[in-house]
């Protein structure tokens, strides 16, 4: 487990279009290194869309991304730089059907270029801390949706990542489920001192974070900015 502290997230003047749609316009935002975020907003109106900006899965078409002070998307490292840095969890799950709980874990370690005795001891490490270690060996259809969330939390974990990035992640969980997945995730943060920003349309989520945002049509509201971005 890493030492440091969590990444510190900067977007200045990001815009991003799907064909006629705009999906981010002139977004800046600044998140502290350590610091929990929420982000809520009516479907369509580009959440997801950011933390995929964020996160390297979409590249923005205006502005800049910086995490920790780097611009991402300018230099050929910057996969493996994010892949360091950034773990996802998302909505739906995304496990691989055929794979056991400990193999889907073991998956980034594989594009990691971990060898198969370290992948094995980091995989049962982190479904112990997920409190799954007795589930390892079990598919994902064996699993409940509480039990799949918490193995695609201990999957965003294993490159010790200091900027969680969570999609809805209580989403498809009933309220129950969705407590105790969201109570891991804070407490994972805790332990870790990541940064995490989550995507939600829970308030539960919002009254736990450091800070609320809202996004509208693209836009974030004023007060996203906390530092200053150019």
């Amino acid at each position: 487990m890493s030492d440091e502290i969590g990444a510190e997230v900067a977007l200045a003047h990001v815009g991003k279009r799907f064909g006629p749609i705009t999906a981010l316009d002139d977004v800046s935002l600044c998140v502290a290194a350590g610091e929990v975020v929420a982000i809520t907003g009516h479907s369509g109106s580009g959440k997801s869309t950011l933390l995929n900006v964020i996160g390297g899965l979409d590249r923005p078409e205006t502005g800049r991304v910086l995490l920790d002070g780097d611009a991402t998307w300018e230099r050929r490292r910057d996969a493996r730089m994010r892949r360091g840095l950034v773990g996802f969890v998302f909505q739906q799950h995304l496990l691989l059907p055929t794979l056991t709980a400990q193999a889907n874990v073991e998956v980034p370690l594989v594009g990691a270029g971990a060898r198969r005795t370290e992948r094995r001891r980091r995989a049962a490490q982190l479904l112990d801390e997920v409190g799954l270690a007795d589930r390892a060996h079990h598919v994902p259809s064996e699993l409940s949706g509480g039990e799949r969330q918490r193995v695609a939390v201990a999957r965003a974990l294993a490159n010790d990542p200091r900027l969680l990035l969570a999609d809805e992640p209580t989403g498809a969980l009933d309220s129950v489920t969705s407590k105790r997945v969201l109570d891991l995730l804070l407490e994972v943060r805790r332990r870790r001192r990541m940064t995490m920003l989550l995507v939600s349309y829970d308030p539960t989520v919002g009254s736990r974070a450091d800070r609320t945002l809202t996004m509208t049509d693209g836009r974030l509201e004023s007060g996203a900015v906390t530092a200053g971005v150019t």
